[in-house]
């Protein structure tokens, strides 16, 4: 069964009896930037089970779109499946960008980025999604019952985690981790103009070496569980 049917029947059922309904705007969400290695995915799917469990609203199932958001962006843009590999969480030469967008290999970076902030937008704007990167934070940032989270924690226990998770040699998990942590910001300092590590972008900044997992999605959901009040 396709893991998103669920919030999407959701959906369809909110708004089968009138489908020029204004979209709610008191419906929470939720945005998750973080380093590599700080148990972003782990938190995500945690998160999603908790709300879940914990939410009073049980006919809107939270969602989590991580990995599955760039199937959505497709799926609401009608973009062809030969494009998926150029949605990286990085940023693109722009002289290969250009060469590729006029050969029709695929559209520019900056369409794909704004294909993707449109999808985040409204998947922000149905609610009861925890939306993982890509610059969901800042991209959301004017809408109200967000929870903007950043997720931190010392180098080595990231390294340490990545080399667990992966199965890596120490050596390689340091190099990956740090390479996608530079991606990341790049990422967001060239398509959004912003510093991923200032803090006033979040509500919330959690230690991932100090606070427990259990502890984390706890205090998350339970701070977006505040919104739906």
């Amino acid at each position: 069964m396709n893991p998103l049917a669920p919030y999407i029947q959701s959906q369809i059922k909110l708004f089968k009896n009138d489908p020029h309904k204004a979209i709610p705007t008191t419906r929470p969400f939720i945005t998750i930037s973080r380093q590599s290695g700080a148990y972003g995915t782990t938190i995500a799917e945690s998160l999603v089970e908790y709300l879940k469990l914990h939410d009073p609203q049980k006919d809107h199932p939270w969602t989590k779109f991580d990995k599955e958001l760039i199937d959505r962006v497709m799926q609401d843009h009608d973009l062809p499946q030969s494009i998926i590999n150029y949605f990286p969480e990085s940023t693109v030469s722009e002289i290969k960008d250009a060469l590729e967008e006029l050969f029709d290999l695929h559209p520019s970076q900056y369409a794909l980025i704004h294909k993707t902030s449109e999808t985040i937008i409204h998947l922000a704007q149905l609610g009861f999604v925890v939306l993982v990167g890509r610059g969901a934070n800042i991209i959301t940032s004017k809408l109200p019952h967000g929870v903007h989270v950043r997720l931190t924690g010392s180098f080595e226990k990231r390294a340490s985690h990545m080399q667990e998770y992966l199965n890596i040699s120490e050596k390689e998990s340091r190099i990956y981790v740090l390479k996608e942590e530079q991606a990341r910001k790049n990422y967001i300092h060239k398509y959004f103009e912003k510093d991923i590590d200032n803090p006033l972008l979040y509500d919330l900044i959690i230690n991932t070496d100090t606070i427990p997992i259990p502890t984390a999605v706890q205090i998350i959901g339970d701070l977006a569980l505040g919104h739906c009040q």
